[in-house]
């Protein structure tokens, strides 16, 4: 391995935890070295920080994989996925389908994997773990008999990597799955689902709401699969409502709500959800508990002050539907949105709606998405509950 060396006093954060150098960050880089290429990095005064793969065309210069040097590649992916795949099974014992690596989070930079049974669906954001993606793929057959390994990643965070937009098949086929989440059974099309095909970072945050939803009308709004409307249907809600854009996705939520067998009244509605929102205020159409799940509103920094406007519009139109003494239930999926952010733009909209709420529960993403204290980039998940008052 060849050498890449920082500037004075650009090694504190590294040794600290956080797993990234920036370009800026870079005092001398060893002739040869390529992109994708595993090097060593040492601090101004030669001492070694870790090792890490390089990509000269990304901000992100390096993403350390470890503190020390590696010796052997495959063994310490090896070792960092079975001890992945061991902390999920501490929290979803008797679960088979979950994020088996969430990037840095498991040490494995750049390297996203869900598990569907022995399905593994892979976001590789890494020039060094692309070049390498045969050693996971040889693992995933070796140490968990995967069966189909494929991947479905989001051209934005590949091309920022400077690597090609089109997805693999490593081994297998795609085809649908079913999984259980451990209580309610999901189909996943691959070929038409979003990410990965299912949420996995909500998984925690849809069995909150079967503590609330006993005998309540409930709008699952940005339903996608239908999870949290599903598990509403679970603790007995009187009739659940699933809005979303998405042809697609509203079909899915009648597959799963068909699959689990569920006897709830239930409508499926293709609609924008800010106009379902708006029509359903403007003819006082009111629901117990409201649930708004959105897509990112903010990828990048420039993005902060339109978000936050959009998050405030957003939550000020689902108090309006809900029922004095009923439930808000929302999410922030931005990183670049931090929680004071979130929280805020749901005060103004408290304000403007003239709906006075009380936070009753906050959470982030679910056990299966660690986080790192030493990188907040790790943590992006933003969950609320609410209750919404008429005085």
């Amino acid at each position: 391995m060849k050498k890449i060396k920082l500037k004075r006093n650009e090694d504190k954060r590294i040794r600290n935890g956080h797993l990234w150098v920036f370009s800026n960050e870079i005092d001398k880089i060893e002739e040869g070295i390529g992109n994708g290429d595993l090097v060593l990095v040492h601090d101004s005064k030669d001492g070694l920080i870790g090792t890490g793969f390089y990509n000269k065309n990304s901000l992100i210069a390096v993403r350390i994989l470890s503190s020390v040097k590696i010796e052997n590649l495959k063994e310490d992916f090896r070792r960092k996925l079975l001890n992945a795949y061991q902390l999920r099974k501490e929290f979803y014992p008797s679960d088979n389908s979950f994020r088996l690596s969430f990037s840095e989070s498991d040490y494995l930079p750049g390297l996203i994997i869900d598990k569907y049974n022995r399905t593994f669906v892979l976001q590789v954001y890494s020039f060094g773990m692309e070049m390498n993606i045969s050693l996971i793929v040889d693992v995933l057959k070796e140490e968990f008999n995967a069966e189909n390994i494929f991947s479905k990643n989001e051209d934005y965070f590949r091309t920022l990597e400077g690597l090609p937009t089109e997805d693999k098949v490593y081994l297998g086929q795609i085809k649908n799955e079913t999984i259980n989440d451990g209580s309610l059974n999901y189909n996943i099309n691959f070929e038409k689902g979003h990410k990965t095909g299912f949420y996995f970072d909500q998984r925690d945050n849809r069995f909150f709401i079967e503590r609330l939803a006993k005998g309540k009308t409930v709008l699952d709004a940005f339903c996608n699969s239908g999870g949290f409307g599903l598990h509403a249907a679970k603790a007995g809600a009187a009739k659940i409502t699933f809005v979303d854009s998405s042809a697609n996705e509203i079909e899915s939520a009648k597959e799963n709500f068909t699959l689990n067998n569920f006897p709830n009244d239930s409508d499926f509605i293709i609609e924008d959800v800010f106009n379902y929102l708006e029509k359903a205020t403007a003819v006082g159409i009111k629901f117990d508990i409201v649930i708004v799940d959105p897509p990112a509103f903010a990828k990048s920094r420039k993005n902060i002050p339109t978000a936050k406007k959009g998050y405030e519009r957003l939550n000020k139109l689902a108090m309006q539907c809900v029922s004095p003494g009923g439930y808000l239930v929302t999410s922030s999926c931005s990183y670049h949105i931090t929680r004071d952010d979130f929280i805020s733009a749901i005060g103004n909209a408290s304000v403007k709606a003239a709906r006075p709420v009380q936070l009753i529960y906050f959470n982030s993403a679910s056990m299966d998405h660690p986080k790192l204290p030493s990188m907040p980039e790790t943590s992006y998940l933003k969950f609320g509950v609410f209750r919404v008052n008429n005085f």
